[in-house]
């Protein structure tokens, strides 16, 4: 694997890739939990089993996890541009792809929410208080990223999505490069992001949350995409196994 590889971050492994993902020392800190009791959210610590370095996830086949905002401004007419970032070319993994507004991975002892406002500032320099009001989880795609040598890695994006209003000052929500990992950021229309994906411009992973946009904006719809079906199922997948350890 050697050093050059190595993050230096540690990822969750849990019991049941589909159970409750667990933080310690939960907090809610999404607008819309507001209320809730902080159980609701993590209902029992069994099923986190251990943590291991973030690179090393791929060797072992272990499900990883991550989060991905598309931030978008659309128009009276419905026309829509996303705000897309180059990577950096000095990125460890896919340097110059393309990628969506802000990615990234979960650590061990962060929430999603929490990890995507942690993400939109290092990365895109959104302010927390901009992403706390103004996200939206919009569900979750999960998928098998096979590598050039036929290793199949199964990995789980959750969602979210950031419409810039209308009528306020659009600064703010313009996203700038921050921490280094983002060479620029460009409004594109979502015709020339289409046109790029096709291109092979774009970090697979983030391209998926694109397609999904599409499909959730009505876009992609079953009268217009003959695999509407197929594409639907392969980004939504159940993987082959449920549980790491048996019960």
């Amino acid at each position: 694997m050697g050093p050059r590889k190595w993050r230096d971050e540690l990822y969750p492994i849990y019991e049941n890739y589909l159970g409750p993902h667990v933080v310690k020392n939960p907090k809610l800190s999404s607008p819309h939990s507001e209320g809730l009791d902080a159980n609701v959210h993590v209902a029992g610590e069994t099923n986190h089993v251990f943590d291991i370095e973030r690179s090393a996830a791929a060797l072992f086949g272990l499900v990883t996890y991550g989060v991905h905002m598309t931030v978008y401004e659309k128009d009276d007419d419905g026309t829509i541009r996303l705000w897309t970032p180059t990577r950096a070319k000095t990125k460890q993994t896919w340097p110059g792809y393309l990628d969506n507004s802000v990615a990234g991975g979960t650590p061990s002892g962060v929430g999603m929410f929490e990890s995507l406002v942690k993400e939109s500032m290092e990365e895109a320099s959104l302010e927390e208080d901009l992403v706390r009001k103004h996200a939206r989880a919009v569900g979750v795609v999960s998928y098998f990223f096979r590598t050039d040598t036929g290793w199949l890695q199964p990995e789980v994006e959750f969602v979210y999505d950031l419409l810039v209003p209308r009528g306020e000052d659009l600064a703010p929500f313009q996203p700038k490069p921050q921490d280094g990992e983002v060479e620029k950021f460009e409004l594109l229309p979502l015709d020339e992001v289409v046109k790029r994906m096709k291109a092979g411009l774009f970090k697979p992973n983030c391209a998926v949350v694109i397609i999904d946009f599409m499909i959730r904006h009505g876009f992609i719809t079953p009268d217009n995409e003959g695999d509407f079906l197929d594409i639907n199922t392969r980004i939504h997948r159940r993987f082959d196994f449920e549980t790491y350890i048996p019960r």
